[in-house]
């Protein structure tokens, strides 16, 4: 499965300001963004499509195992891997309903390092969006996302540049592995490379270097 990141512009959600309670600081604010997180059937811009039996189905497994749990957590900019990074944790999602073929979202911007500079460059006037995270496969004809489509989480990133937008596609060419609950990038392919190119003679050193990448994504 491939890494598939999805943006959406911050013009289309709310940045709702609320006095924070209890800090002992009459500045201190609460910052909550909510709108559409996500969306079904169009095409976007990464020319992919995502049926709205497909969305509906992962929105509800995303609240019974996240959402009801307090364990829905998202990042402050995407990171190479599908696992969660709770150093770069930004914000906690509090709600995600799909009404029709939108999927609307709230999420709270929490006290995390990443957090307090989500929060400094909204107070600055800097123009962020959200982005969906998450592992599939995709038809190349028809441009739809596979039933094997899993979301993970929705971060807070920037508008995209292009060499941005460059680097994200190079990340999102990575194939990905689930193993029991962890996703790991898949490595065999280059073991088996490694082996056709050299022969038998390094297929020892080939296996190590294998299980030492699966190791370090544990």
């Amino acid at each position: 499965m491939k890494l598939l990141r999805e943006f959406i512009d911050f013009k289309d959600i709310k940045v709702i300001t609320e006095e924070a309670k209890g800090h002992g600081c009459s500045n201190s604010k609460n910052y909550r963004i909510e709108g559409p997180f996500l969306q079904a059937e169009a095409e976007n811009k990464k020319k992919r499509r995502y049926s709205k039996e497909l969305l509906h189905r992962e929105v509800k497994r995303f609240n019974e195992e996240k959402i009801q749990n307090n364990r829905a957590l998202g990042e402050l900019d995407h990171p190479p891997t599908p696992q969660i990074n709770l150093d770069r944790v930004s914000h906690k999602i509090d709600s995600l309903v799909m009404e029709n073929l939108l999927g609307m979202g709230s999420a709270s911007l929490l006290d995390t390092p990443m957090g307090k500079i989500a929060k400094t460059l909204i107070q600055a006037g800097i123009v962020l969006g959200v982005s969906t995270r998450g592992v599939g496969t995709i038809d190349e004809k028809s441009g739809f996302v596979n039933d094997d489509f899993q979301l993970i989480t929705v971060d807070i990133v920037s508008d995209p540049s292009a060499p941005k937008a460059f680097v994200e596609g190079i990340m999102e060419n990575k194939e990905w592995i689930l193993e029991g609950s962890q996703f790991v990038e898949r490595a065999i392919e280059k073991m088996e490379k490694k082996l056709d190119d050299n022969g038998s003679k390094v297929a020892y050193d080939a296996m190590i270097t294998f299980l030492d990448e699966i190791r370090n994504k544990m």
